[in-house]
């Protein structure tokens, strides 16, 4: 009975380890083929895969073989092109250069005109009378007299007459200290000199006697002689009775030379 039990507990053994081997064979000989296939196809397809790698290839230099005739041709046309872009800078500097002169033209267009208006404004109200110079010698020089009419359309001249004159002269009653002409006698001959009734007096010819004296008389203990000096008196702001005592000290002048006015007048 005891060799029986041992003899079926061997035969379970063994059935056992064969079904075991059996299936571990089946197993991983599948497997083992997928690894072998998969190794393959991985093979495969690593040797068949394109390699992602750049490629330069050195391009031969382009050579252009032209002809003599194109060449003359290129040439004559580039020629061209300077010699329109020359034309073209000639122009242009050209026309600055006449701009340039037009605008230094019309700049001094206007500084003449201000001259000229400066000028033509001094001629009209100064006049040249004779200045007493410090030698005692007489020169006719141009003196301005500012207007003192206010409308701007008055002018200054002078003229010369002799005595008597044959004004009447007052003191003015909207200008403070300027002396104008009230009246004048026609055969007078402040008339015949082109003096109008109007006109402001604004300077005149004066005398005055002074004593001069040699350096050896006041050595000598002299007292000098008298000498009469002439020179231009200005009546803006002067009381009136001593512009008419400038007037009348004409009358001491020795020469006996007509006496000078400076008058004022509105235009008409």
């Amino acid at each position: 009975m005891m060799h029986s039990i041992a003899t079926i507990r061997f035969l379970f053994l063994f059935l056992f380890i064969s079904t075991t081997k059996k299936s571990c064979s089946s197993i991983y000989g599948s497997n083992s083929a997928m690894m072998v296939t998969a190794f393959s196809t991985s093979t495969t397809s690593t040797r068949t895969q394109p390699q992602n790698t750049i490629r330069y290839r050195r391009r031969k230099p382009f050579v252009l073989n032209l002809s003599s005739e194109d060449k003359a041709s290129m040439a004559q046309e580039e020629a061209a092109k300077l010699r329109e872009l020359a034309a073209r800078l000639r122009g242009e500097v050209s026309e600055f250069e006449q701009s340039k002169a037009n605008a230094e033209k019309a700049v001094q267009a206007e500084q003449s005109k201000a001259q000229q208006e400066i000028v033509a404004k001094r001629e009209r109200y100064s006049a040249e009378v004779p200045i007493l110079k410090s030698d005692g010698s007489t020169v006719l020089e141009r003196v301005d007299f500012p207007p003192r009419l206010g409308n701007g359309k008055s002018f200054i001249q002078a003229v010369q007459a002799p005595l008597p004159l044959g004004l009447i002269l007052g003191e003015d009653e909207t200008i403070p200290g300027a002396i104008r002409v009230d009246d004048i006698a026609e055969e007078g001959n402040g008339y015949a000199a082109g003096v109008k009734v109007g006109d402001l007096v604004r300077a005149c010819t004066a005398c005055q006697v002074i004593m001069e004296t040699p350096t050896w008389q006041l050595l000598a203990g002299g007292i000098g002689q008298p000498k009469t000096k002439r020179f231009m008196y200005g009546t803006d702001g002067r009381p009136f009775e001593e512009v008419m005592d400038a007037l009348g000290s004409n009358r001491m002048d020795p020469s006996g030379d007509n006496v000078w006015l400076v008058i004022e007048r509105e235009e008409e």
